[in-house]
């Protein structure tokens, strides 16, 4: 391997891509499908592959995707979850926790948007008693 792209390695690898929270916005209704992604740039392009290809896993908005068009929707960067040093940092559970706290600011849910409303407790433990 040759040291430029040997550099180039090293600098990719030392780069994490940006994570945090996003939202596919419907600009005709104002409907937003919220999630979150240790690689914003990457689960957006999956996203849209996946709504292009009509095979994204949401079907309401796939639905009105196939309707309206990919020039109805827009792609946003709600929030950032910064880097910092240091091998012991779960970037999982503080991203979870920021998806936590948009989708109860934003209440993306039935007429406001595509995301399905989190189960409370009782009814998790409804569903396991019955299994």
């Amino acid at each position: 391997m040759n040291p430029r792209h040997k550099q180039l390695k090293k600098d990719y690898q030392q780069n994490a891509p940006p994570m945090g929270v996003f939202l596919i916005r419907n600009t005709v209704s104002d409907r937003v499908f919220l999630g979150s992604s240790l690689n914003l740039p990457g689960i957006i392009n999956r996203h849209k592959f996946q709504l292009a290809n009509g095979n994204h896993p949401n079907k309401q908005l796939q639905s009105d995707w196939n309707e309206l068009g990919s020039n109805k929707f827009a792609f946003e960067i709600v929030d950032e979850l910064p880097t910092r040093s240091g091998t012991d940092v779960d970037y999982r559970t503080e991203l979870n926790s920021l998806e936590n706290l948009w989708l109860e600011k934003l209440q993306p849910f039935g007429d406001r948007g595509y995301n399905e409303r989190p189960l409370t407790r009782a009814e998790r433990l409804r569903r396991i008693a019955i299994k």
